[in-house]
């Protein structure tokens, strides 16, 4: 990567809300910035001649080299009353990302409430560049109007500023860091104090802070100070140090910025190396101060390790996890050492501990992959955090830029395998030479189904490749007695087989109780279902009213048309009408018992 930006946004107005002023963004790299803009008063408000409106547009010019690359850029703009959000620059309308206010209770006038928009424009002024920048349309003219109090007490002002956030390869590795919000004194509250945090000064040469403020007088400097660390600044000629609102423009060495202070000052004899924050007091005693944004330019040459979750695997029924994960070193001004430690913590719990194996560039980074076997403690359902520069006990060694990001976290669900059990054998009445027709989907009852998938094979390999699948599970004829079923449960991550058997069993046949022998093709014979094809060595004898015996067949002889076989007159021949009875011997171990009945012969 060419650029090391990282823009890390800590507070983002969506409200219109009084807000200290509080870390915005920090960028590090090769960088710096500057700022432009204008006010629209036409003259300094607390001298004659006195005005109460201001100017439609005013104009500034950003002026870079071509070496130097723009990274970001904010637009500020700020007024008396509530708050104009929408304005133009260079022809581009623009809506406030913010609006912020403040009040000044002022004894004799009342409540009078001041606000500034603030906007990232950065793509904007990327594409503009270096050019002319006018801003239009930022119009108070309807609150000076409508309350006097604002032109009466001399805090009338409107203007606007272009912060511009730049790389420059010839610049040491920097921490450039903005801080904003509104905050104000006046002869109410006539001192306040600022502290700025998550600053990191390796070394404090070339080091500088810029602000920019609102409604400074420069003929209002009753006990007016600017104060770093407890030294007072001063930027002669225009920034005394006992008047450092006075309406100017650092960056354009202009003392005529009436109402609106755009300031840079060298601070680097009042911050130390290894400072981490700064304390910046303003005082009056008579001027109204609004302060709207601070910013620092550091040098700092540290890594910032973050973390990234590329990938989480997981096997069905098993505890090993595979985390393919990636450090980073993007928001640094220093490379990160190798043997950086890296924690995996599951709900909490460490689970494993690695680290970095190569040094990792600014702005590069490192892949890695952990195999992890986490403890049975821990559930299905997990939250698996991993935390860069973190040594297992939640302490790093490892100074970076910001200490913060270090961590990620991602869900995990673990596999489960769908619950089965042992199937019972499932029965049919044979029909026919050991087969039966079977409904497979009756086991189902002992499957805990939910949503899992079902489906049924005949082998296993089978199942296991979900081929060939059983097309009509509740209708199947079975191929061989006994024969293997294999269910495959799946629950779309995982699935389980698990088989039953099939088997056919000899059920009593079914016996008709009439036939008429007259060759006419239908109902010739005593046909008794499925007893030649089940029951192969069955015997029947067929008795006359008077007990005597005129029938003897079995499986070879097929069935009974009508013309005894036994008996001592009559063998071979036809039979008259009437009822007979029969003795059924199925000569099977199921059925040890002959069954015994009746059937009427009619011609």
């Amino acid at each position: 990567m060419k650029k090391y930006l990282v823009s890390l946004t800590y507070l983002v107005f969506l409200t219109t809300a009084a807000q200290d002023i509080d870390v915005f963004q920090q960028y590090y790299g090769r960088y710096s910035y500057t700022a432009i803009g204008n006010t629209l008063n036409p003259s300094e408000n607390n001298i004659p001649p006195y005005f109460c409106e201001t100017l439609s547009e005013s104009s500034a010019d950003l002026s870079l080299t071509s070496d130097q690359n723009i990274i970001a850029a904010y637009i500020y703009w700020a007024g008396s009353g509530f708050g104009d959000t929408e304005v133009t620059i260079n022809g581009a309308d623009i809506s406030a990302d913010a609006t912020l206010t403040v009040d000044f209770d002022d004894p004799f006038r009342g409540l009078l409430t001041y606000f500034s928009c603030y906007k990232d424009i950065t793509e904007f002024i990327q594409t503009s560049g270096s050019t002319n920048y006018t801003l239009s349309n930022l119009d108070i003219s309807d609150v000076l109007a409508s309350n006097p109090g604002y032109c009466a007490n001399k805090t009338n002002f409107a203007g606007w500023s272009i912060l511009v956030v730049y790389e420059d390869m010839t610049l040491p590795l920097n921490q450039v860091s903005i801080y904003h919000g509104l905050e104000i004194i006046n002869r109410n509250e006539q001192e306040i104090n600022i502290v700025i945090e998550n600053l990191n000064v390796l070394d404090n040469d070339g080091a500088k802070m810029g602000f920019l403020a609102w409604e400074g007088d420069n003929a209002l400097n009753v006990l007016e100070s600017l104060v770093f660390n407890g030294n007072v600044l001063e930027s002669l000629p225009l920034n005394p140090a006992t008047n450092a609102f006075n309406g100017t423009n650092s960056f354009a060495n202009s003392s005529a910025s009436y109402n609106m202070d755009l300031d840079v000052y060298d601070i680097e004899n009042y911050i130390s190396i290894g400072d981490d924050s700064a304390t910046i007091k303003l005082t009056t005693a008579a001027d109204l101060i609004i302060i709207n944004n601070i910013v620092t330019v550091l040098n700092s040459q540290l890594p910032d390790a973050t973390v990234q979750v590329d990938d989480v695997m997981v096997a069905c029924d098993n505890k090993d996890i595979q985390v393919n994960y990636t450090i980073f070193n993007v928001n640094a001004t220093e490379l990160l050492p190798a043997n950086t430690p890296i924690a995996f913590y599951a709900d909490g719990t460490l689970v494993a501990l690695s680290q970095t194996e190569s040094d990792i560039l600014i702005g590069d980074n490192e892949p890695n992959t952990i195999i992890i076997t986490l403890p049975d403690t821990i559930p299905d359902v997990f939250e698996l955090s991993i935390v860069a520069d973190d040594n297992g006990n939640g302490n790093g060694i490892i100074q970076e830029t910001n200490e913060s990001n270090n961590t990620t976290s991602t869900q995990v669900t673990m596999l489960l395998l769908p619950q089965v059990s042992d199937l019972p054998t499932l029965e049919a009445c044979d029909v026919g030479f050991n087969t039966a027709v079977f409904d497979l989907t009756y086991n189902e009852q002992y499957l805990t189904i939910g949503t899992n998938q079902i489906e049924y094979y005949l082998t296993s390999n089978d199942a296991i490749n979900q081929v060939n699948a059983i097309a009509t599970p509740t209708n199947y004829q079975n191929t061989t007695d006994p024969q293997a079923i294999y269910i495959r449960v799946d629950n779309t991550d995982c699935y389980q087989i698990t088989s039953f058997n099939l088997e056919t069993i000899n059920c009593p046949p079914w016996i008709p109780t009439g036939f008429s022998p007259n060759g006419d093709g239908t109902n010739d014979e005593f046909e008794i279902t499925g007893l030649l094809t089940i029951f192969e060595d069955f015997e029947l004898k067929i008795y006359n009213r008077y007990g005597t015996l005129i029938y003897e067949g079995g499986e070879k002889l097929g069935f009974w048309d009508g013309i005894s076989n036994k008996g001592i007159n009559n063998i071979g021949e036809r039979l008259p009408v009437g009822t007979y009875y029969y003795v059924l011997h199925l000569n099977d171990p199921n059925f040890e018992k002959p069954l015994l009945g009746w059937v009427y012969v009619n011609y």
